[in-house]
């Protein structure tokens, strides 16, 4: 399981290595996704607060990139933070996210993102629940929900 210390050794160090790797010219992301879609996931934007589709929905199943479809959380470690973002305790596998030091707006935070494209997801935060500690602050538009596929 993933803690906070981990996630800043990746940050810091390195990440680990992804089991695929999906490229594209900016064209290519651009034809394959909408406006928003393509401002948040490729040029980092973020969604308003309580405005994502995701945000108060537990519906059962996996959440992926709305950019690769790389599996990325589970709903069942999703969980309502009051933050206006879905937010999820860890990830499906350790290698699907990627961290990278954030110090844009005066902040120092932790990014996240797809590990396998990019994408950006959103940012993790040290304030989550037992038993990580760990709260994914994730744009409900980086995500896409497959309500077939659940955690066994």
């Amino acid at each position: 399981m993933l803690d906070w210390n981990r996630v800043l050794d990746f940050a810091a160090k390195g990440n680990p290595k992804p089991d695929t790797r999906v490229e594209k010219s900016d064209a290519e992301w651009r034809s394959l996704l909408t406006p928003d879609q393509y401002h948040i996931a490729r040029e980092h934007g973020t969604e308003r607060s309580f405005s994502g589709e995701f945000c108060s929905s537990y519906d059962p199943g996996r959440y992926s990139c709305v950019c690769c479809g790389t599996a990325l959380f589970d709903s069942t470690i999703k969980f309502d933070s009051n933050t206006g973002w879905p937010s999820f305790t860890q990830p499906i596998k350790e290698n699907a996210i990627k961290y990278l030091v954030d110090r844009s707006y005066g902040m120092t935070r932790v990014e996240v993102q797809c590990n396998t494209c990019d994408a950006h997801l959103g940012h993790v935060f040290p304030d989550g629940p037992a038993p990580s500690g760990l709260r994914y602050c994730i744009n409900s538009i980086s995500l896409k929900l497959d309500e077939s596929v659940t955690q066994s």
